[in-house]
Formats: structure tokens, sequence, C-alpha cells
């Protein structure tokens, strides 16, 4: 009767203890720079911000801009812009703050170990690591696609069944078998830049900076060219009267336009998982992160504009938008060329970037027992976490062989936007924790600034698709069976 009588107590006991545990917290004095003498500290304010616009300008610029204005906002594309570069600024802002007070790997993993607890961290960096993973080889399908057309214009024609992917979706979105064996140039491309992301951040800095310079060359060179055949009559009306479905033109269109194009700003995240690479983080990852997001917004909009007065936005609904501005003037023929070298330049430092990102979100997972020790092994010589850069290479590359981008497009986005918005909240948690603490950078009007970014993150999540939410439950599910078999048991706080 006894032992009847205080099970509900000891019962409710041990549920407030395991509540207790996967809210645990990592301090932020338990965040010792581990890994700074097993990594190379190389990367400048410069290159920190090359790897942010690397990972920012890709098939978002070369695409999007022209999708975007055939379906949603018209015109009112360079609208949609702005609003979604007003949302991931406030995003930016609060990762400038995190960046230099807890200069370590892992972004918003990291920031939301200190912040929300150990369970909220497992989550949003499970998530994550999908995101990389799975941007790197949607990428490199793209990628696959630009570089055929290119070899095909050139008379060099590759095989089929060699160049696309073995499955597709069907109409009911079930996947079917296509005939094909493998994408092969998309598995040569990503196990091209893993190779260079294995030999080192140095190496993978300099061959960013290049690709940077090459598409920011030809997007301004673009930019400028058609300034000339630009007319104003293409723009009117800024925002086309609705369609009769939300979305789809006027005011609602220009709204979700800016919820699909927000996803093109987001590179700085990938800045912010080299912070143990940086010479200078607490000065030098700041800068890089709002420049990153300034240079971004001022080459989409000049872009957007540029490319919806050179033609029609009704035009635009292409896989190629930018192609299509140029075939509808005769002078601008020779610039074809160059703008198909710029976009692939775009898309593989996009590959790149990501391919860079995802290993050390694992490196600082592993360091803090969440995932086995082997994940946060790094090379003697080349400094770099070499064991994460060969798994997350080979996932990535089989994915890209198997998969379409139609399929693999669904399965982005949605990681990054809750990372944004938990970072957004971890910021108020650590003004309030931590309230005398050395900030190098801090937010302006920060529980102003932190609410409202935390708002508009969360709202751009209601704007995806089903199959988005449900990847992320399945995905969730798996990552929450790894956890509960391995990484509570094995985190650093356990003990």
């Amino acid at each position: 009767m006894h032992d009847a009588t205080d099970s509900g107590p000891r019962l409710q006991g041990r549920r407030s203890a395991l509540l207790r545990r996967l809210l645990a917290v990592r301090p932020v004095d338990a965040r010792e720079l581990s890994g700074a003498e097993r990594l190379k500290q190389t990367l400048s304010a410069w290159s920190l911000m090359s790897i942010g616009i690397g990972a920012t300008i890709g098939t978002g610029i070369f695409v999007l801009t022209g999708t975007v204005a055939a379906n949603q906002s018209g015109p009112a594309i360079t609208l949609s812009l702005l609003i979604a570069a007003f949302g991931s600024t406030l995003a930016a802002l609060c990762y400038a703050e995190f960046s230099a007070f807890l200069p370590v790997p892992g972004s918003a993993y990291s920031y939301t170990y200190a912040t929300l607890g150990e369970a909220v961290a497992w989550f949003i960096g499970w998530n994550l690591l999908l995101e990389y993973g799975i941007s790197a080889s949607a990428v490199a399908v793209s990628w696959s696609g630009y570089v055929v057309n290119l070899l095909a214009e050139a008379h060099i024609h590759l095989p089929a069944a060699l160049v696309n992917a073995p499955w597709q979706a069907d109409a009911a979105g079930h996947l079917a078998a296509t005939g094909a064996f493998l994408n092969v140039p998309a598995v040569l491309i990503v196990a091209a830049m893993s190779a260079l992301c294995y030999v080192g951040i140095q190496e993978t800095a300099g061959a960013t900076n290049f690709m940077v310079a090459v598409k920011v060359g030809v997007i301004v060179i673009f930019i400028l060219a058609g300034l000339k055949f630009v007319s104003t009559a293409n723009w009117k009306p800024y925002i086309p009267p609705n369609a009769g479905s939300f979305g789809h033109f006027g005011w609602s269109g220009v709204l979700q336009g800016a919820a699909i194009i927000f996803f093109s700003y987001v590179g700085f995240d990938t800045a912010s998982t080299t912070a143990l690479e940086a010479r200078n983080p607490q000065r030098d990852l700041p800068l890089s992160i709002l420049g990153t997001l300034v240079v971004s917004s001022v080459l989409y909009v000049a872009m957007a504009a540029v490319i919806t007065g050179m033609v029609s936005y009704q035009k635009l609904n292409v896989a190629a938008p930018v192609a299509v501005a140029l075939d509808a003037h005769a002078a601008l023929h020779w610039l074809g060329v160059f703008v198909k070298v710029g976009a692939i330049a775009g898309m593989t430092s996009v590959i790149l970037t990501s391919l860079l990102g995802q290993p050390r979100i694992l490196l600082a997972m592993a360091d803090d027992g969440l995932l086995p020790p082997v994940m946060s092994r790094c090379h003697p010589r080349f400094k770099t976490p070499h064991v994460a850069t060969a798994v997350t290479g080979i996932g990535a590359a089989l994915i890209a062989a198997l998969f379409p981008l139609d399929v693999l497009a669904d399965l982005i986005s949605i990681g990054i936007l809750l990372a944004f918005a938990v970072v957004c909240i971890g910021v108020l948690i650590m003004r309030r924790t931590r309230p005398d603490a050395y900030r190098p950078f801090r937010v302006p009007w920060a529980p102003f600034t932190c609410v409202l970014g935390a708002i508009v993150c969360l709202g751009m999540t209601v704007a995806l698709s089903d199959a988005t939410w449900i990847r992320l439950v399945l995905w969730t599910a798996l990552g929450a069976a790894i956890y509960a078999f391995y990484g509570y048991k094995h985190s650093r706080l356990r003990p």
C-alpha cells in the first residue's frame, strides 16, 4: 500500500528529471574552443564573406527571380526580394551577435544548445544536417543539367542514361523508374568539391573566392549590359491584379513570392559554421554575415529589375529566365555563354559551401557526445574534419546520383527557417541569463528585432508544401530514435 502511494510522486520525479536533462544547456563557459588546435585559423573577413556569398548566390538569382515573377509577383519581384531581405536581416543580426559572443562551429545548433537545451539543439542540428546535404545534392543536379546543355552546344553529347536520375516523381507523387543508370556529372562535381573540402580550408576558401568573383562579375556585366534594353512598359502594372487565388499575383502574390525567395538569402549560416577557422571570429563573423546579406540583396534586386524590364514577366516561367531575356534582344546574344558559365560557377560555389558547412555541424555534435566521436576527428596534416567531410560527400553524391531535382527541392528549407527562429529567440534568452557578458556585437532594439525575426521566420514555414512537413516529421522521428539510443546516453552533460 505504501509503495502504491509513493509510486505517483516517484513517477512524477522521474519525468521531471528526464525533462531537466532534455532541456539542459551547455553552459557558455563550457564552450571552450576545443577544436582550435585541430583546425587551421586562416579565414579573413573577406574569405568569410566570400563563403557566405558563395552559399547565397546560386540557382536563386539565375532561376527563382524569373519563375517567382512569372507565377507570383510579376515586376513586383523586386518588392518580394526586399521583403525577404528584411526578414533575413532580422535573423542575420541575431546570428551576428551569437557568432561574436560564441565563436564555435555548429552555427544554430551550438547557439541553441547554449540557450534552449539539448533536445531542441538536437532537433535543430539534425534538420540542418539534412538541409545542407540535400542542398548540395539538389544544386549538383542543376549543375549537371547546365553542364550537359553547355556541352551539347559544343556538339558533345553524353549518353542520357549517364546524365539523368534513375528515379523520378510521377503525377501521383510516387517514385518511378526512368531507365537511366546514374547522374554521373552530379556525382563527379560532389566528389570534386568534397575532395577540395578534405584537403584544406585555405584551398576551399581560395576556390570559393575565385568562383564568387566569376559569378559576381557575370551578374554585374549582365546588369550593366541589360540596362540599355530595359523598357519601363514591362514594369506595368508593377503589382498585377490577383488572378483569383491566393499567391497568384496581387499583394498575396508579393508575400508568397517573398516566402519562396527567402531561401535564397540563407547562406550566411554557412559562414558561421567556420568560426573556429577564422582569424578573428569575434570581429570578422558579424562583418561577413551582414556583408553577405547586403551584397546579395543588391545583386538580387538589380538582377530582377533588369530581367523584368527586358522582357515581360509572363515569359519568365522557364528553367533559364536569364536566357529568355537575352534571346529577346539579338544584340545581347554574345552574353549567353558568359551567363551559363556564371551560373555554373555560382552553383559550384553553393555545392562547395554546403559540403563545407555540414561536416562542421557534425564536428560540433560529436564534440558534445551526441554523435560518435569519429565524426570529430580532424586530419593531422590538412586540419579539416576529414571523416565528417567524407561521410557528407558520399551521402550527397548518392542522393544526387539517384534523385531528380523536383524530388529534392521539396525536401529543403524548413530546417533553416526553424533554425533562424530559434536563434532569434536564443538571443533574448542569452540577454536574460548572461546580461553582463561582453558582446562584441549587439542586436539593435533586441526585444523587437528578435521577436519580429522569430515571427517572420515561423510565418514563412506556413507557405511550405505538405511534402516538406511530412519530411520534417519523418526525418525528426529518425533523429529522435538516434538521440534516444545514442545521443542522450553519451552526451557530455550526462555525467
